[in-house]
């Protein structure tokens, strides 16, 4: 069965229960989407226009990055990476634009700050001060304000591990992005790495659970990697959707259709775990195109029905905002997430 953004919002329910929303990812596609959500969570102002339609919001975050200030900071303090974590507080802050310029300033100058992210250093003092990552996180976001908890996907010390097409193993984020070879199989190491008691709480109690958009392996499927999170995702009572790509990636997902993603990730998951996917159908202009083909990118083909050969239902429509990098419409696709949303709650849409 096929859904398009229109018809969900016409099966939205005038009235329901707020929802409890869980948003597992990493990079930019995950705050984008949570930039989404972030203003229809409910808040203390009563005459907010959204109030009611999110009750909690849960964002679940990659932290196997090793490059970049993320990556110095791992080495020089032996902690979790927080770019991806940083990057999720500001899209949830209450005052964006302002934290937004000074979480991501880099420092331009000094041999020590150079190349850092403000952002990045505010979270390594706070886990010096508390001696712990997870809950230097929370501290963070206490701060910032944020509507919304953010939790590492774990926090144990991991290495990402790709074996390639060729039998060769690639080891670190950096130079799994930087392959030119194609991944086979994704794994950690060490492979028994296990989630926070507070996500697996989350994920069992929520209405609506997305996974994506972003790289496919680096910032998904390194998620589902972790001890306990596809059994959780596979057992969970709420709606499951993935939202996906919008373009491939030339070292991740070249030449991949919608359903070779899904299918990608079931061979890591070793079950299904989605109910719906949210796709993009709607065409991309020529000379969008061009720019990424000149890339080694494409746009991802919505091949619906083998979707639906997998027995996921399809959300179908234009997802898309066409700029000089294309991402995707946090309203539109926030729109259609919480009318699926409720509209499961509700019981007019829940899965078999």
């Amino acid at each position: 069965m096929i859904f398009s953004r229109d018809s969900l919002t016409q099966l939205d329910p005038a009235n329901g229960e707020p929802l409890r929303v869980v948003a597992i990812g990493g990079g930019t596609g995950l705050s984008t989407l949570l930039h989404g959500l972030r203003a229809h969570v409910t808040t203390s102002n009563p005459s907010a226009a959204s109030q009611g339609l999110i009750a909690d919001l849960a964002a679940v975050v990659t932290v196997t990055d090793d490059g970049g200030s993320s990556g110095r900071l791992r080495k020089g303090f032996n902690m979790l990476p927080p770019g991806d974590l940083r990057n999720c507080m500001v899209a949830l802050s209450e005052d964006e634009d302002l934290l937004a310029q000074l979480f991501a300033h880099r420092f331009r100058g000094g041999d020590a700050l150079k190349g850092h992210n403000f952002g990045n250093l505010f979270v390594a003092a706070l886990t010096e001060i508390t001696g712990d990552f997870g809950h230097a996180i929370q501290l963070a976001s206490k701060i910032l304000a944020t509507r919304g908890r953010i939790y590492p996907v774990t926090t144990a010390n991991t290495t990402l591990v790709a074996r390639m097409d060729d039998g060769s193993e690639v080891r670190g984020e950096t130079n799994i992005t930087a392959s030119k070879k194609r991944i086979a199989e994704l794994m950690l190491d060490p492979p028994n790495a296990s989630p926070l008691p507070e996500t697996l709480d989350a994920i069992q109690r929520a209405d609506l659970i997305t996974v994506g958009p972003g790289s496919l392996y680096t910032s998904l499927i390194t998620n589902l990697l972790v001890r306990d999170i596809p059994s959780a995702l596979a057992n969970a009572r709420g709606v499951r959707v993935y939202i996906c790509n919008l373009m491939s990636q030339a070292n991740e997902s070249l030449d991949l259709t919608a359903s070779e993603h899904i299918k990608r990730i079931y061979e890591h998951t070793r079950a299904p775990i989605f109910d719906y996917a949210l796709v993009n159908t709607a065409p991309f202009s020529a000379e969008t195109i061009a720019r990424y083909a000149a890339e080694g990118a494409a746009p991802v083909v919505p091949d619906i029905e083998g979707i639906e050969a997998l027995g996921v239902r399809c959300i179908a429509g234009d997802f898309a905002s066409e700029e000089t990098t294309v991402r995707h419409a946090a309203g539109r696709v926030t729109g259609a997430l919480l009318a699926l949303g409720r509209t499961a709650f509700a019981g007019n849409l829940r899965p078999n």
